[in-house]
């Protein structure tokens, strides 16, 4: 259409240039003339005058029309190429991801317990056989070829990090036959111990609301005694304490009325706030000690220890008082 385009203008400036050396032909003629009679040279002129003033304008609109159709291509061009002005940004509004890429951000960030996996971005799903990569091992050593099902991930989308240490490296992905590969930035970070705990009390007062009961608020008396609790189960995973004693004496009761209850996890599973306490919902026991309407107070340990066998560790003490 362009090149139609093109042809059509470079006739309509023939044809006017041909007006125009037509016109000063006759005024030429006429000059030379004898007679005196002035009606068919001027008409003549008048009609490529008129000629004239049309061929301008059209080649006026030609040219505009033309202009705006490059235009509008180019942009074309460079929507499609994934190239933008502005730079590529972590936001919750992520960007239309361009053919060959997989993420829609530049970089993420991952809590050391390995609170989420890693997954294709937007509606990039199911590529096939894929590569994962990683710039530094001491952060990242690798990637599990499945995903955490029990978490929520699928492994046709996400992969399971093998996370090492804190740090930063650049994660690459890809398929074999090369039609898909990108990186992504990803800093792993400490977990946030002391946020993580009043998340875990705020997840459970909203469960507690959805079933019609009372919200709990933080227990100050039996605050360190769940950190001692989950520093414990680190060496011994049991309701029973490493000298033998019941975990209850840990924050004993100040009267005979008083009742407490004691929530742990550790693991793979137990990988955040969320993930916690959606274990622990989901065992009946576990799930009774959250519904307990008896209960006034909650205090929650947590413990990261990466070297250790389960590595996350989490003592949720009930009370009354």
């Amino acid at each position: 259409m362009q090149l139609f385009t093109i042809l059509l203008i470079i006739s309509l400036a023939a044809v006017l240039l041909m007006d125009i050396a037509f016109c000063r032909y006759i005024y030429r003629v006429h000059r030379r003339a004898k007679t005196k009679s002035l009606l068919r040279p001027r008409k003549l002129i008048g009609y490529s005058i008129f000629n004239i003033v049309l061929t301008i304008g059209a080649l006026v609109a030609g040219v505009i029309w033309l202009s705006n159709n490059i235009v509008a291509q180019n942009d074309k061009e460079h929507e499609e190429s994934g190239l933008t002005s502005e730079p590529k940004i972590i936001s919750k509004e992520i960007r239309e991801i361009p053919d060959g890429e997989i993420w829609g951000e530049t970089s993420m960030v991952i809590y050391a317990t390995t609170d989420v996996d890693i997954c294709l971005g937007g509606e990039v799903y199911d590529l096939g056989n894929m590569y994962w990569q990683t710039s530094n091992t001491d952060v990242i050593a690798g990637f599990y070829d499945s995903a955490r099902s029990w978490l929520g991930y699928d492994s046709k989308k996400c992969r399971s990090p093998i996370i090492k240490g804190v740090g930063s490296t650049v994660v690459t992905a890809g398929t074999y036959d090369g039609k898909y590969k990108d990186t992504i930035t990803v800093d792993v970070v400490e977990p946030p111990v002391e946020q993580w705990k009043q998340e875990v009390l705020n997840i459970v007062n909203d469960i507690r609301k959805d079933n019609d009961l009372s919200p709990l608020s933080w227990s100050s008396a039996c605050e360190e005694a769940a950190d001692t609790r989950a520093k414990e189960i680190v060496t011994r995973y049991e309701h029973t304490r490493p000298d033998d004693s019941e975990w209850n004496t840990a924050c004993p009761a100040p009267s005979g009325s008083d009742i407490s209850g004691e929530n742990l996890a550790a693991g793979n599973a137990a990988v955040s706030p969320t993930s916690v306490v959606k274990l622990w919902m989901d065992s009946e026991s576990h799930r009774e000690n959250i519904l307990n309407p008896k209960y006034t107070k909650m205090s929650v340990g947590f413990v990261f220890a990466p070297d250790t066998e389960y590595k996350t560790y989490w003592a949720q003490l009930f009370s009354t008082y």
